[in-house]
């Protein structure tokens, strides 16, 4: 059963990565239009600046996910040819924790900050007085996912390590080796 939720929230990971992508793409065109603009009829569309500083905020969190699914998180991995091998899958599951513990106190002081937005209904300081709900939710809902993710990956890796699958348990969470770079990178 854990199997199967994982498949299907690393298919959720990947589609929300793709919205999150149409995002900028969409923004990045609302700016050179706006470039065009003020450059050819000096007339300004304005707030092009602000809405794709909303858009980048609410397309990181929503690929936080995604690249947890791909291993492609910055590790720091210096440290990790000292350590014997049959740790590494315990070492990996701890740098899980922690990240996701950090996730988990961004979420939880996200959550905070958007039920202020609501109740205050606070809108931004800028001419188009945007309500602040509007970008705060999606990035709180990418936030969300990325901590139900890491805690669904540290369940099936608990899960494979249990079972004594250390090869399972590093293509789930261990630092991508060479080869699955190199095999990253042509396809």
């Amino acid at each position: 059963m854990l199997d199967s939720l994982l498949n299907g929230t690393r298919k959720v990971s990947l589609w929300l990565t793709w919205l999150g992508g149409c995002l900028i793409v969409l923004s990045a065109c609302l700016v050179t239009v706006e470039v065009f603009l003020r450059k050819l009829f000096n007339i300004s569309l304005g707030g092009a600046d602000e809405i794709s500083g909303y858009a980048f905020g609410v397309a990181t969190a929503l690929a936080l996910s995604y690249a947890l699914f791909e291993r492609a998180h910055i590790r720091v991995d210096a440290l990790m040819g000292a350590i014997p091998k049959a740790l590494h899958g315990l070492v990996n599951l701890l740098g899980l924790a922690l990240l996701i513990g950090f996730a988990a106190v961004v979420v939880w002081n996200v959550s905070s900050m958007v039920g202020d937005t609501l109740e205050n209904g606070s809108r931004s300081i800028t001419p188009m007085r945007v309500p602040l709900a509007i970008p705060q939710i999606p990035w709180m809902l990418g936030w969300m996912f990325f901590v139900f993710s890491g805690l669904l990956i540290g369940l099936v890796a608990i899960k494979r390590m249990v079972k004594g699958d250390a090869q399972g348990t590093q293509d789930l969470i261990g630092v991508k080796s060479l080869d699955e770079q190199i095999e990253d990178e042509t396809v």
